[in-house]
């Protein structure tokens, strides 16, 4: 599998072997996304004009666009030079006229001769109420009619880059793509009723009414369906290497599970339950685990985890939990520090400040298996540490932590289960997008205790009376988030916004009561400003967004976010959820700036009828659409340029079941059918997939 396959060869050479396309051109091609003729393929047409002959204008709506035929009446040059020239033509019901710019000594007395017949095509609108056609698209004689399409496709375009142009390029290069075989499943091809894949693409580009160009369109489905099941090969293949390496099992006795459970004020949720039983089944077999625990914001998933971590020490190995930051891991080991102590085991904590001897005896103590649970950030996986025996890696918050490093870590060779937490509540269509390589497991209930947030919307003009507010609770005790809002997308004016809003606090507050902390502060500086206000040393802490994930101060029972009107439904979930996290009744104000827009004021009121992430995180991505979901760019879910994640989230269902039989049957892609799959990975630039193939 090492080479491209030669039938692809014309697809992805270089622009300029398409006609018309030199070097300049082909710069800006690459605006667009298009670096080879095979992504003009799937540079699909958004809408398109209708070109069909009517028989007079008369009855057009103006303005429009319009094909007509026209006996060609007397010319007007221009009285001056930069002037219009006309020409007066007459359809079978009404005249109006050609006007054209820069005209040139008799070139239109020679193209359109008064008398000849002609079929002219182009906008035409009103000008002191007589209807005028400004340089025609086309004008032919009647019997070169075939020269202007029915229905003429619109592609998306750059500058430099006209539709004349782009209609060139792809049929050039439609003109280039080889006779495929099939890598769909035929009994899903002919339900669906699916045309080969050389039939879609080219009924793609040439569209014959507007219901050709919507998604759910045959030919426009199936190449749809042709790149989430290239997507979901790569995952499935990925899940499959991870498969075959050899785990180790891990059987706990839950004895030391047993002392946590009974220590605890309250019955884990049937969710937690069942989780916890799928975890320890994955660790118990010989295979590796690779398995996602989802769960809203104080859905428990610590427990869960620390569960399948105590499963790991009961089998005589080690665990290890890593946060993305060292306030996480602290944290973590705060949180997990009295269960520890009712399992009467040992747990540290390895961070980048960890130095010198301090250091060194933690390392020989991992090494020896003294330390049977770790907590740490990535620093645990430098190439000096090495433990005992280690049998789980538990990851927390995924999202910073896409399927390009779960790959690497897969690499790392240990024969470590893997379980990955996140408390992003994701769609399922992303969720199978980003993690169709995982088996998932949700927890989808509150554990009991947690009190409700009150949600309200407030205007920004009612900044004064939220203030009045905030001092009166800090009086009572009670401690405060204050969001700033993303500005733009600049982090100059990031900080230039948390700045005046922490002025104009402190200057209300008082001195020493309000924190700061914004992504340009150095590391140590953050830190300092959170852990004030977790010891309840600041009241206030203002902040841009970098306190969503995970921290927690159960004494914060106030959250403000100012302009959240900017910010995406499922960060402000997450916002949101770190309140009401202690004893009192918390609450979250959405400040927005009036007036909102109506779809504006519905994304907020969704977060203030139902706290369920889940529900939140599906109207976002109805609403917004992923591309613009928080971070989809870096949080590795993939840009696809035909199929729509948010209408399409069935096909990607069935493109991972398929892709994961496929690959049940043919392990090695070489069946008629998996080399044709093979073929699909090389033409959808899958070169993650190919490299898993050939090492395999």
């Amino acid at each position: 599998m090492s080479g491209r396959p030669e039938p692809l060869f014309p697809l992805f050479a270089g622009l300029e072997t398409l006609e018309g396309v030199g070097p300049k051109t082909a710069q800006h091609f690459a605006q667009l996304g298009i670096q080879a003729p095979r992504d003009l393929l799937f540079t699909l047409p958004y809408s398109g004009i209708d070109r069909r002959l009517q028989a007079s204008l008369k009855d057009s709506v103006l303005p429009a666009t319009v094909t007509v035929a026209v006996t060609v009446g007397p010319h007007r040059a221009p009285a001056n030079k930069g002037g219009a020239y006309r020409i007066h033509v007459e359809d079978s019901g009404t005249a109006f006229q050609l006007v054209f710019f820069h005209a040139r000594g008799d070139y239109w007395k020679r193209q359109l001769p008064e008398g000849s017949r002609r079929i002219v095509s182009g906008r035409v609108e009103l000008f002191d109420r007589m209807a005028q056609m400004v340089h025609p698209d086309f004008a032919v004689a009647e019997e070169d009619a075939d020269q202007i399409p029915t229905f003429e496709p619109v592609y998306p375009l750059t500058s430099g880059i006209t539709q004349k142009l782009m209609y060139k390029a792809t049929r050039a290069t439609l003109a280039r793509v080889p006779p495929f075989d099939e890598w769909i499943d035929p009994s899903q091809k002919s339900q669906s009723g699916w045309p080969d894949f050389a039939t879609a693409v080219a009924a793609a580009h040439d569209p014959e009414n507007q219901s050709d160009l919507s998604a759910a369109a045959p030919s426009r489905e199936r190449l749809a369906y042709d790149e989430l099941m290239a997507h979901q090969l790569t995952l499935a293949l990925a899940r499959a290497r991870d498969r075959r390496k050899k785990g180790r099992a891990s059987v706990g006795d839950g004895r030391l599970q047993g002392r946590v459970l009974a220590a605890l004020p309250y019955k884990p949720t049937g969710a937690q339950t069942r989780a916890i039983s799928e975890i320890a089944h994955d660790m118990a077999s010989a295979q590796r685990m690779n398995r996602l625990l989802q769960g809203d914001v104080g859905a428990g998933k610590t427990l869960v985890a620390f569960m399948a971590l105590l499963a790991a020490v009961e089998a005589g190995g080690q665990g290890v939990l890593m946060a993305p930051t060292e306030i996480l891991a602290r944290q973590h080991l705060e949180g997990l520090k009295p269960l520890a102590e009712q399992a009467g085991v040992v747990l540290e904590i390895l961070t980048g400040r960890d130095k010198g001897a301090e250091r060194r005896s933690k390392l020989a103590a991992l090494e020896k298996g003294d330390i049977q649970i770790l907590v740490g950030t990535h620093a645990v996986f430098q190439a000096d540490v090495s433990f005992g025996d280690l049998r789980l890696a538990v990851v927390d918050e995924q999202h910073r932590f896409g399927v390009r490093q779960r790959l690497e870590l897969g690499q790392k060779g240990k024969l470590a289960d893997v379980l990955v937490m996140t408390a992003t509540p994701i769609p399922r269509s992303l969720a199978l997008a980003q993690y169709g390589d995982m088996d998932v497991s949700v927890l989808d209930e509150k554990p009991p205790g947690r009190k409700p947030i009150r949600t309200a919307l407030v205007s920004t003009d009612r900044i004064d009376e939220v203030i009045g507010r905030l001092r009166a609770a800090i009086d009572e005790g009670r401690q405060c988030y204050w969001v700033c809002p993303l500005v733009e997308e600049s982090e100059v004016s990031d900080l230039i916004a948390a700045d005046a809003r922490f002025k104009r606090l402190r200057a209300v507050l008082g001195e020493g009561i309000v924190g700061l902390v914004h992504g340009q502060m150095p590391p140590a500086e953050k830190d300092a400003a959170m852990r004030a206000f977790q010891r309840g040393e600041t009241k206030v802490l203002v902040a841009t967004t970098v306190i969503e994930v995970g921290v927690d101060v159960p004494n914060a029972s106030i959250m403000v976010i100012e302009r959240a009107e900017s910010f995406g439904l499922a960060q402000l979930h997450q916002l949101r959820g770190r309140v009401g996290r202690g004893q009192a009744a918390s609450t979250c104000l959405l400040m927005y700036q009036a007036p909102l827009t109506e779809t504006g004021r519905q994304r907020l009121e969704v977060l203030r009828e139902t706290e369920d992430g889940f529900v939140i995180a599906e109207t976002d991505l109805k609403m917004r659409g992923t591309g613009d979901l928080i971070g989809t760019a870096q949080s590795g879910v993939p840009r696809f340029r035909v199929a729509d994640l948010e209408r399409q989230a069935g096909l990607m269902q069935i493109a991972q079941s398929d892709a994961r039989k496929l690959l049940a049957d043919d392990p090695e892609l070489v069946s008629p059918r998996g080399k044709a799959a093979r073929m699909l990975l090389w033409l959808m630039r899958q070169d993650e997939a190919i490299r898993l193939i050939s090492v395999g």
